[in-house]
């Protein structure tokens, strides 16, 4: 039998598929990967798909990551949601680094796994130059999915001076990511949640943690890009997009998997024959598989034309085609909800169980449905963009700047 190393990533997937499985149960209790799970991963290298070769990944393009992040989240979407958000800090943070340094961050410390991101906590972050010439920083981050897994954790503050924060042009306070080892900051334990229960999205506190001088300028993506990867100049927020929706797509085909093997096996309630030979029943499948089917193809070619954008020359993807991308996004996410809901209705009220697969699916789908990066509320935005009016720098491929982990030239541009 080949080591799993030397298989494709999604050969590895399912190679680990009751691994997998079985972690995901897991994490329901815990609300959190478990570490056992956890090694499993880092020994297939599922954490660096995404990451350069020559930082020991697969240098996987961004259809490629959809498909990886999707088969896993059809398995089970806590631990789909584990990879994706450890997969893509491990990669934006090898592509917002010195190259030098990636290899001593990646290549002496292989099983390192990072985190990040989040949302405003009950303390405003903050940071502050030291002396030495690195940083303290101060503050609260929420949602940090997979931070009891990490190594390292990225924390967004602004540099305060002289008791306020350093501006830019326009007076708007310059915010930047700052990455902290797990041994300067505390997790808070502070996400029970009912969707993606085992993403272990808890909150992290820092009180002066310290970040050394050569990790001062670690961003979550540089420009010019340091790899060919298209993947390495897609815009933050697109980035974070499309990883999202890979899980609701994940969730919904496993969905409609499980529904399947449920029609073979039930046998409703007053009724002489199993649920597959229920013309309900079949007519909600199909339905809801084309929906499916639709959702994935408009996903894929969306992104396969930003990849191509930027494989033909283009620094970034341009409006246009980041809207569609997002778009694409949205609809994944929405799509894929509806669908898991309708499956769930039509199998019967077996599905309330704890035990039916297809009760944490309906949870998971909400969970993915509603993350900030293709919730159904952007929909206004990119309907005001097709009306005519302007669109803020999110979907015009603008790459975020600091405050989404960018790190531009030294004129601001990209």
């Amino acid at each position: 039998m080949k080591n799993l190393l030397e298989l494709k990533p999604r050969e590895r997937v399912a190679a680990l598929a009751d691994v997998i499985a079985k972690g995901g149960d897991e994490a329901q209790d815990l609300r959190r990967l478990p570490e056992h799970t956890k090694d499993a991963l880092i020994d297939a290298g599922i954490f660096r798909f995404a990451m350069p070769k020559e930082l020991g990944g697969d240098d996987a393009t961004i259809t490629e990551t959809i498909d990886i992040l999707a088969d896993i989240s059809a398995i089970d979407a806590s631990v789909g949601w584990n990879v994706m958000l450890v997969s893509e800090i491990n990669a934006m943070t090898a592509g917002g680094m010195d190259k030098e340094l990636a290899k001593e961050v990646f290549l002496d410390n292989p099983r390192v796994v990072m985190c990040g991101g989040g949302g405003p906590g009950s303390k405003p972050a903050y940071a502050i130059k030291q002396d030495d010439g690195g940083y303290k920083v101060w503050g609260e981050t929420t949602f940090i999915s997979g931070v009891h897994n990490s190594e390292w954790c990225f924390m967004g503050a602004p540099v305060i001076e002289n008791d306020a924060p350093i501006c830019d042009d326009n007076g708007n306070p310059i915010i930047s990511m700052w990455f902290l080892n797990k041994s300067e900051y505390t997790i808070l334990d502070t996400c029970d949640v009912a969707g993606l229960r085992g993403s272990g999205s808890h909150s992290v506190l820092a009180e002066g943690a310290y970040v050394p001088e050569k990790f001062a300028n670690v961003e979550l993506i540089s420009f010019p890009a340091h790899y060919d990867n298209p993947a390495f100049r897609v815009p933050t927020p697109l980035r974070l997009a499309y990883n999202k929706a890979a899980i609701a797509i994940g969730v919904a085909r496993g969905a409609l998997d499980a529904f399947v093997d449920l029609t073979n096996n039930k046998v409703p309630m007053l009724s002489p024959s199993k649920l597959k030979d229920r013309p309900i029943a079949q007519y909600k499948l199909v339905q809801s598989e084309a929906k499916y089917r639709a959702a994935y193809a408009y996903l894929m070619d969306a992104f396969h034309d930003v990849e191509e954008e930027l494989l033909a020359g283009a620094e970034l993807p341009g409006p246009e085609t980041t809207q569609n991308a997002r778009l694409a996004c949205i609809y994944a996410g929405d799509s894929c909800m509806e669908i898991v809901d309708v499956i769930h209705n039509a199998a019967g009220t077996s599905t309330s169980y704890m035990e039916n697969p297809l009760e944490r699916k309906l949870r998971d789908a909400h969970g993915a449905a509603t993350h900030r990066w293709i919730a159904h509320p952007l929909y206004q935005d990119l309907g005001s963009i097709l009306m005519g009016n302007p669109a803020s720098h999110e979907f015009v491929g603008d790459p975020g700047g600091p405050a989404l982990g960018a790190k531009l030239k030294k004129d601001g541009s990209v």
